[in-house]
């Protein structure tokens, strides 16, 4: 036999590589239970979830106040199901249900909410080695129950969205869709097939989120993410002004064989609009032409420092806003220079989420730095010691001179002489607000898009607004008075 070739030496090589499969094996289990446990823990189909749904007695859904906006009751048979305390904030708080999972921040923090996970990185580490939880953490969230009522009551039989930040930290104040629908209804477990199915075949999509995943035509409040690209990229200042744009407000601005209309000013006549003055009266030409002026490059990156081109970083799953479709020939994805212009005033494919329009608000009224959206502000455990969820920034959109222009003239746009008529309502009494309407065309007969975006007070803003009622006509008949009562709801409330 030869050296070094018999049973003797194959044993050691044999117990090395047993030896190195192990440590792989524990390698890959520490890394999934210790390192990636919160992606397991929170998987709707992990069996610590599974099992915890149908035992655990889910913590609450609290708002800023501490109000109850979820709890748990327990079936005959012991089983618990949940209770939401209002209509108003089933889209963002969600449900929890035996039959169709979950939604909203039931879904997005079952995890804490079941006690599959804790509140810090050692209690999340060793969570599945303890004994199970009979009561999950409580969830304190940004939302207000008496604002997010206000809104859904102003919206009506409406279809729509309001959201509410406060600019400085990102929390959502209020975050209301319409029609909204009744979680309590899919909890139960006597009622959940009934409800759901009854939901489900609504042609209204109430089920729907239209705060975070309706998508629109945003119309003329996009001209102020126009604006922060025009000024961002030095392409325009708060002085530019374009000799054409005087003759084509009556007879339009031809690009490229294509005539772009300007026909809703208050006034004609020879004066050349600069940024100011073109915000307050919501020129269209001028916006056009700042836009080509600008370049497709520059409005898709700051479009894109706002959030546009990938979901929103956000407690809730968030649609994709969008400047166009893609794959066009120019910078940025255009077709060519009437897409470009039509899309610097908010038309052509741009396509926006309530939310969205929120932040570009918010991001002006932070003096250009946009802060992360969120919900969730604390966990707290039952003997009520809290782990904060903290603020975050999503980066600096804006220089602040550059972005103090544009409070300027979104000021103009609600206090000026002119910019009343077209955001009629929305100023608070006493405040100075900042603001824009929209009216988003939509092709055919049918009435437009009614937007506005805003924030109050305009010199040391605390809370900017997104308003958008599905074909409710003009920005300043629907949008603008309902942003209005929400601003001055909210600023008498602190």
């Amino acid at each position: 036999m030869t050296a070094g070739r018999g049973p003797g030496r194959r044993v050691p090589a044999v117990a090395v590589a047993l030896v190195l499969a192990f440590g792989i094996i524990a390698a890959g289990s520490s890394y999934w239970q210790v390192i990636r446990a919160d992606e397991l823990a929170s998987s709707p189909t992990d069996a610590a979830m599974l099992a915890a749904a149908r035992t655990v007695v889910r913590g609450k859904i609290l708002d800023r106040d501490g109000r109850t906006l979820a709890s748990s009751r327990r079936a005959e048979d012991g089983t618990p199901y949940r209770v939401y305390a209002d209509a108003a904030v089933s889209h963002p708080v969600g449900y929890a249900a035996q039959l169709y999972g979950s939604a909203g921040l039931e879904r997005a923090y079952a995890a804490e909410l079941t006690g599959a996970r804790g509140s810090d990185p050692i209690s999340r580490a060793f969570a599945k080695f303890l004994p199970p939880l009979d009561r999950g953490l409580d969830l304190r969230t940004s939302l207000s129950l008496a604002h997010q009522r206000l809104a859904v009551s102003l919206l009506g039989n409406d279809r729509g969205a309001v959201v509410m930040l406060d600019p400085r930290t990102g929390e959502v104040l209020v975050m209301a869709s319409t029609p909204t629908f009744d979680a309590s209804g899919i909890a139960n477990p006597a009622t959940s097939r009934q409800t759901f199915e009854s939901l489900r075949e609504d042609e209204a999509s109430p089920l729907l989120d239209r705060a975070t995943l309706g998508r629109y035509v945003p119309g003329s409040v996009f001209k102020i993410v126009t604006a922060i690209a025009g000024l961002g990229s030095g392409s325009v200042s708060p002085a530019t002004t374009y000799p054409e744009q005087p003759g084509a407000e009556e007879d339009g601005l031809v690009v490229s064989g294509y005539t772009i209309k300007d026909g809703h000013h208050p006034f004609t006549g020879d004066e050349e609009l600069d940024l100011l003055s073109a915000t307050e009266v919501s020129c269209n030409i001028w916006y056009a032409l700042a836009g080509l002026d600008t370049g497709g490059a520059n409005l898709d990156a700051f479009a894109r420092r706002l959030g546009f081109g990938e979901p929103l970083p956000f407690d809730l799953p968030t649609a994709t806003s969008q400047l166009t479709n893609g794959g066009g020939p120019l910078p940025g994805g255009f077709q060519d220079d009437v897409e470009l212009a039509n899309a610097a005033y908010g038309q052509g494919e741009v396509l926006a989420t309530p939310l969205q329009m929120a932040l570009v608000a918010a991001a002006v009224a932070n003096g250009g730095e946009l802060m992360a959206p969120r919900l969730a502000t604390a966990l707290v455990d039952r003997q009520g010691r809290a782990t904060s969820i903290e603020p975050r920034s999503m980066g600096r959109v804006l220089d602040p001179a550059s972005n103090a222009a544009i409070v300027a003239a979104m000021t103009l746009a609600v206090e000026g002489e002119w910019g009343q008529l077209f955001t009629e309502g929305a100023k608070v009494p006493g405040v100075p607000t900042a603001g824009k309407s929209g009216t988003a065309q939509l092709g055919g007969s049918g009435e437009p898009h009614s937007w506005f975006i805003g924030f109050a007070p305009a010199d040391a803003p605390t809370v900017a607004i997104a308003v958008i009622v599905e074909q409710g006509g003009r920005g300043g008949e629907r949008a603008s008075p309902l942003a209005g009562r929400m601003l001055r709801a909210w600023l008498e409330a602190q």
